[in-house]
Formats: C-alpha cells, sequence, structure tokens
C-alpha cells in the first residue's frame, strides 16, 4: 500500500532552500576558512586583487591555483577530504559612521550544495573553472520581487536576467518561517536587517549548469557556461546542451552583532547594493571521485555523510587548514580597517556600472595595506534606484569638524509576494502477514516525490530608509567598540 503525507518543508533538510524541487543532491560543508585575503587567481592571476575574498578549500591556494597545485594540498577546509577545490566569494564589512570598517562575522563557515537537476547530468570536467555574478553590477532593471518563472520571457529570460535572478540574500530568523532561496536579489539596509533578520543574512549564490560540451573555461571564465531557463532548473539554452551539476554556495553573516551601531553593510568590492555579489570556482575533486558520486551520492537527505564515496573529516580539521598569505600581502590587515575598505576601494552604489575601480587614495602614492591619512577627506554622492521604488539621493561628507546636525530617517516598507513550497511525498510501506492475515511485520521503502504545491502571500520584503541631506558636515572619527551577542544556532536544516 501506500502512504502519503504532507512534510512541513520548513523542517525538512534543504527541500525549502529550493522552492520544492526534490532532487538528489548533496551538500558540502566547508565549516573551516582556509583565508580572507585579496586573493583571485581567476580574474586577477598572479598578482594581488583589489578586493577581499572568503576563500574555502584547500592550504594550497594562491595567486595561481590551477587544477592540478590544488589537488597537491595537504588538508581543505571542507568535509569531504577528496574535494580539494576552491570555493571563494567576497567578504561582508561593517562600516562605522567615521569610515571605519571591520569584517563581519561568518557563521558556519560555507556550503556548496551539488543538485543534480537536469537529465544526463555529467561531473565537471579536469580542469573546470567557472565564474558566477557581476562584481561592477550595481542595478537591477527586472521586475521585484521575480513573478512566476511561467511569465518570464523576452529580456526577462535573458542569460543577462538569469546572471542577476541567480542571487539571493535570504533574511534569517529561525523562529519564523523561512524565506525561499534566491527570493531577494539585493541586500536589505540596515534598518531592515536589524528589525527583521535576528540570526544574521544569508548570501546565496547559485552558479551556471549549462556547458557547451568543449571549453573547460574561457577568456571572461562565463562564456563557456550559461544558466537554464529558470536558474536552477528548466532548459539549457542552444550551443549548452550538456548538462553539469548545479553549484550553490550559501554563506551566513552575523550582521545582528551590529543592531545598535551606526552605519551600514557593505560587500568588500565597494558594493552596498548586493547586485554586483559574485563567486569563483576551480574544480579540484579527486580524479574520478565526482564522477562516483554524481551516480551514487542520491539519497534526498543531502547529507555528505549518507554517502560511501565520500571521506569524512571532523569540523576540528576542517577549521585548522589554511593557505599561507603572499608576503605581498602579509603584513594587510583584512579584517579591521580605518578610513574605509581594505584596499581603499570607494564604495559605489550606482546604478552605474562600477568599473574602472576607484580609491579614495591614489595607488601610486601608497602602498598596499597602508591605509589612508586621517586627515583626508572624501565626497561621495549617492544615487540608490531599485525596481519600483522611488530613487534616494543621499550626500555624505567627512572631516575634522565637529557635529552640528543629526539627521532623522524615514522608511518606507516595501512588499512584495513571497511563495512557499509544500512538497508532497509517498512512501511504500509492505505488511507481511501469515495465513490467517494477521500482521507480522512491516517492511518501509523509501521516499518518492508526489507534487509540489506553491502558495502565495504577500509580505515585507525590505526597506527604504530616506535620510535628508545634511546641511554641515560631520565628524566621523569616533568609533565604537562594543558588539551585541548574536546566538549562532541554525535552522529549518538550511547551513
Amino acid at each position: 500500500m501506500r502512504q502519503t503525507m504532507r512534510l512541513d518543508v520548513g523542517l525538512v533538510t534543504c527541500l525549502a532552500a529550493f522552492s520544492g524541487v526534490a532532487e538528489a543532491f548533496w551538500r558540502l560543508p566547508c565549516r573551516g576558512r582556509a583565508g580572507l585575503a585579496r586573493l583571485d587567481p581567476l580574474m586577477d592571476p598572479g598578482k594581488d586583487s583589489y578586493h577581499v575574498h572568503a576563500i574555502h578549500g584547500p592550504d594550497t591556494f594562491s595567486m595561481n591555483s590551477d587544477m592540478d597545485s590544488l589537488r597537491d594540498s595537504s588538508c581543505t577546509s571542507c568535509a569531504v577530504t577528496q574535494d580539494k577545490s576552491a570555493y571563494w566569494h567576497p567578504a561582508l564589512y561593517f562600516m562605522h559612521e567615521n569610515g571605519d570598517t571591520e569584517v563581519v562575522e561568518q557563521v558556519g563557515g560555507m556550503l556548496a550544495y551539488y543538485l543534480l537537476y537536469g537529465e544526463n547530468v555529467t561531473a565537471f570536467p579536469e580542469n573546470f573553472r567557472m565564474v558566477a555574478g557581476d562584481t561592477f553590477k550595481r542595478d537591477f532593471k527586472w521586475p521585484v520581487p521575480d513573478p512566476p518563472t511561467s511569465e518570464w520571457s523576452g529580456e526577462e529570460s535573458s542569460q543577462a536576467a538569469l546572471r542577476q535572478k541567480a542571487l539571493g540574500f535570504n533574511c534569517l530568523n529561525y523562529d519564523k518561517a523561512a524565506e525561499p532561496s534566491l527570493g531577494r536579489h539585493f541586500l536589505p539596509n540596515k534598518t531592515y536587517l536589524d528589525e527583521n533578520c535576528i540570526d544574521g543574512v544569508r548570501f546565496e549564490i547559485m552558479f551556471p549548469s549549462c556547458w557547451d560540451g568543449k571549453n573547460v573555461d574561457s577568456d571572461d571564465h562565463k562564456s563557456h557556461v550559461a544558466y537554464p531557463s529558470t536558474v536552477m532548473d528548466g532548459t539549457c539554452p542552444e550551443g549548452f546542451e550538456t548538462r553539469v551539476v548545479s553549484l550553490f554556495f550559501e554563506t551566513i553573516w552575523n550582521t545582528y552583532a551590529f543592531k545598535d551601531k551606526q552605519g551600514t553593510f557593505v560587500i568588500s568590492n565597494g558594493d552596498p547594493t548586493g547586485f554586483g555579489y559574485h563567486a569563483d570556482f576551480i574544480h579540484g575533486w579527486e580524479s574520478g571521485v565526482l564522477e562516483q558520486a554524481v551516480k551514487k551520492c542520491t539519497n534526498l537527505s543531502g547529507r555528505v555523510e549518507d554517502c560511501d564515496v565520500f571521506d569524512i573529516q571532523s569540523e576540528a580539521d576542517q577549521r585548522k587548514c589554511k593557505f599561507e598569505v603572499p608576503t605581498l600581502l602579509k603584513n594587510e590587515d583584512v579584517y579591521s580597517h580605518k578610513g574605509g575598505l581594505p584596499n581603499d576601494l570607494v564604495v559605489e552604489y550606482g546604478p552605474a556600472y562600477a568599473s574602472p575601480i576607484s580609491y579614495t587614495t591614489p595607488k601610486s602614492t601608497q602602498a598596499p595595506g597602508v591605509s589612508s591619512s586621517a586627515s583626508a577627506s572624501a565626497s561621495i554622492s549617492v544615487s540608490v534606484e531599485l525596481p519600483g521604488l522611488v530613487a534616494v539621493e543621499t550626500s555624505v561628507s567627512s572631516s575634522s569638524t565637529t557635529p552640528t546636525w543629526t539627521p532623522t530617517p524615514t522608511t518606507s516598507y516595501i512588499e512584495g509576494e513571497v511563495t512557499q513550497a509544500i512538497v508532497y511525498v509517498e512512501r511504500e510501506v509492505t505488511v507481511l502477514v501469515d495465513g490467517q492475515g494477521n500482521p507480522l511485520a512491516t517492511q518501509t521503502g523509501g521516499l518518492e516525490t508526489v507534487s509540489t504545491v506553491m502558495s502565495t502571500s504577500t509580505s515585507i520584503i525590505s526597506t527604504m530608509v530616506i535620510t535628508p541631506t545634511a546641511p554641515a558636515k560631520r565628524d566621523l572619527h569616533e568609533h565604537q567598540h562594543a558588539h551585541i551577542h548574536h546566538r549562532h544556532g541554525h535552522g529549518h536544516g538550511h547551513h
């Protein structure tokens, strides 16, 4: 007989995270962080990167990493010892009122989801590398929130649109229903994070899973791959019919630790909007292991421990694995920085494209790792525009004058549709009986997905804070160091 059950997807590991699509997958924990440094062997090979990355993977990560050098490592900061791949993404900073920054705590390391979406999924080929996202984007011209995928057409279904819809910023409150993954494509402002996201914010990024079947890399590290029609799943475009493993990164940042502080959150590339979030990947799995995993690791639990292909190491061992920071960057403090972001990057709100890169101090007169003079002044003109929202223009100046004016911000609450999935599954139960029909024992089969029901409700998805322009310059040199305690528990099985 068949026993049909309704599962609470908020408590079923990972099903809610991927909009109710119950496919085979495994969730690779990288509880350690191999390093925090201005390194990016894909976009800036052989030199220091212009912004800081949080890096997960082996201890051989460097300015010139490739598959062979990664495989030569002695350890990895991830759970599966046969995986020497490199995973990296920009770090998140909090910028205080005086312009000083400090890195936000990264909770639980990183999770890399390996999702087996599509038909005839293959492992990554040898020497495969790719990048997701665009570090210079500062706008989003598509509807907010996303309409149902069945309504995507024309330019809204283009690769340019799909690339931006592959970013997510999930407000975490484990006492409430979980938000859908990739449901919000911009970083909420601090007011919204303080009021709603008591367990922090989860950065999410989906990599392309449609491959041209020939090139393991391309000049921009993107052109050899493409997104399927609904970002995570769907149909691959012409010329990219080969389906590789779908890769999805999650990182949680403890934004709530700054609840009572004045300032703003900025990604290390100078992006306060989230539109320029991105991530990088270099394949470093031991030869043949990923191929075995694609065929055998299909348990819907998603636990790497439930697949005998993998050799698992402890969290303590994951946290021990660190790479050596190059001499060029050894003396740079990337955990805190006076007067701005590490490398003195200008914070750029957009909506204009943020290239070429801007600095608060001319690079020709400043050595790497040396912060700008405290007497320097900077003026930033900001224009923020989100789809369907009123543009906000703010002017901020810094100097050594005494504060003479305090702005009174006003907050507008932005509502949008939030979709939740309910997954119905079946389990086959066999009852063994004797000759008189008396039950003797039962045998239970595995879970099979029957259907998924989507429900939509309207709720607040973000806020827009409008701050009047100051009539006088403000003193931005007072720095507070107090932190608010934040619980680090994980809920809903997402991390």
